[in-house]
């Protein structure tokens, strides 16, 4: 399975930075993944939903840590790429 897109939404909050969708095989898109900026830097949030007992249950997610790495490793280069082209684009007059 190959990630074929990933849209970024950037946030301006303290902790979320960005809403993600990740298609994969131009077939299937995940929607509601989430970069948030943790104790030890930026992950991604897999989406969630709250369950009667208050706890937050994946919806979707990777079955073994090597695709879990994988999506992040993507999902946040792109982030990154997207946040230093602003900056640049913010110091270019």
């Amino acid at each position: 399975m190959q990630i074929t897109d990933i849209s970024i939404s950037l946030r301006d909050e303290d902790k979320l930075k960005a809403f993600v969708n990740v298609t994969f095989d131009y077939c299937f898109v995940v929607r509601g993944m989430k970069v948030i900026e943790g104790t030890s830097g930026l992950f991604v949030s897999m989406p969630s939903r709250k369950a009667n007992d208050g706890t937050y249950r994946d919806v979707a997610h990777p079955i073994n840590s090597e695709f879990r790495q994988e999506i992040e490793k993507q999902i946040l280069a792109k982030y990154n790429e997207i946040v230093s082209g602003q900056s640049d684009q913010g110091n270019a007059h």
